[in-house]
């Protein structure tokens, strides 16, 4: 909305001008965002608290889990609000590729809303029933890659096609209908990975700053036509406005981990994770970069294959062995993968932080592939 308002009048001022770099608008992206959070956070948190929208904890879960009973959830609408205005003001509307980040966001945080509503009013865990879950990102998903196919946002690489991390314009061409369930693949998955990860205070979103502004790095530079050149990747003509949105969602996840620091005053729900994976998984999609996706995002990568296996191999040796067996021969101790950990024996905090260094040595490897190629 700025830039439109105030870009026309850039040759008469220099303040104005300064809307017309990527990078600045980025930076008052991030820091709206982190300030709308200051100013609208702890009154979000006090309405979620006096409607009574509790966290419900699973029975099985860590014992120290029990105290967190009752904590508000839902605290992704705050992320969606400090994401969703910020861009609003700094990006250009006319951008696809930011309509099309925003969209993604905006739908799979609508799917963990009702998720997170139907928990609190069924008072039980079991919330949206997985399949129907599934279907509301599968069909999303669909639909996000026929656009795709039917107005391609670059004339650079072929519609139905991703590039190769690590090689000189090396690209995976899909036919139609495999491009089709490969982005539906990206977007469902990544969006439940990080559902996965959010289990423990600044988990979750922790690792999603960080994904943010990795990312944000990507589509500045593959934006440009001096940069890619130099970098030897495909230069995306706009896509370098998808810096901005990052650059948001990076600050709305600033202000938010003021909240959900630990011990958390408010959670964000499925509404916010299941936003953020849409976020990340689309964004990925526009970059022609799914593959530097499970680099960037390997803690949440990690977080789901566990549970992946936990859940295969448990089932086997129930067929094979019998339930007790099963339950005796546990691949971890619990899954996802942060609460084996809590069984072993670390703390929380010690937990988050950890995984916090895993996800950070995980974005340096993804940024190493702009130069080693």
């Amino acid at each position: 909305m700025l830039y439109h308002l105030l870009t026309p009048y850039a040759r008469e001022s220099l303040l104005f001008n300064l809307l017309n770099y990527i990078s600045f608008r980025a930076a008052g992206a991030a820091a709206t965002a982190i300030l709308l959070a200051f100013i609208v956070g702890p009154g979000i948190v006090r309405f979620l608290r006096a409607r009574g929208v509790g966290q419900v904890i699973r029975a099985e879960g860590p014992a120290s889990h029990q105290a967190k009973r009752g904590t508000p959830t839902m605290g992704g609408l705050l992320i969606l609000l400090c994401t969703v205005v910020p861009t609003l003001l700094w990006a250009p509307l006319t951008n696809r590729y930011v309509l099309l980040a925003l969209a993604s966001t905006l739908c799979m945080g609508a799917i963990g809303f009702w998720d997170d509503y139907l928990k609190i009013v069924q008072g039980k865990s079991r919330g949206l029933v997985a399949r129907h879950k599934l279907v509301g990102q599968v069909t999303f998903g669909i639909l996000l890659a026929a656009y795709l196919l039917w107005r391609p946002l670059t004339d650079a690489i072929p519609a139905a096609a991703t590039t190769v991390p690590f090689f000189k314009y090396v690209i995976v061409v899909f036919a139609p209908l495999a491009y089709v369930a490969f982005v539906t693949l990206v977007l469902t998955g990544t969006s439940n990975a990080v559902n996965l990860t959010d289990g423990l205070d600044g988990l979750a979103i922790g690792l999603s700053i960080i994904a943010a502004g990795t990312f944000a790095v990507f589509a500045y530079l593959f934006g440009r036509v001096d940069a890619s050149q130099y970098l030897l990747v495909f230069y995306l003509r706009g896509a370098g406005e998808l810096t901005v949105f990052l650059a948001a969602l990076m600050g709305a996840g600033i202000g938010f981990l003021w909240f959900n620091a630990h011990p958390a005053q408010v959670f964000m729900g499925d509404t916010g994770s299941l936003a953020l994976g849409g976020a990340f998984g689309t964004v990925a999609i526009l970059l022609k970069a799914e593959f530097l996706l499970l680099m960037i995002g390997g803690v949440f990568v990690a977080e789901a294959l566990s549970v992946i296996v936990q859940t295969s191999t448990f089932r086997w040796r129930r067929r094979r062995h019998g339930r007790a067996y099963a339950e005796q021969h546990r691949v971890f101790r619990m899954a996802p993968l942060h609460h084996h950990f809590e069984k072993v024996g670390w703390a929380e905090t010690k937990v988050v932080t950890r995984f916090y260094i895993v996800g950070l040595l995980c974005a340096l490897f993804a940024l190493s592939s702009l130069k080693i190629r």
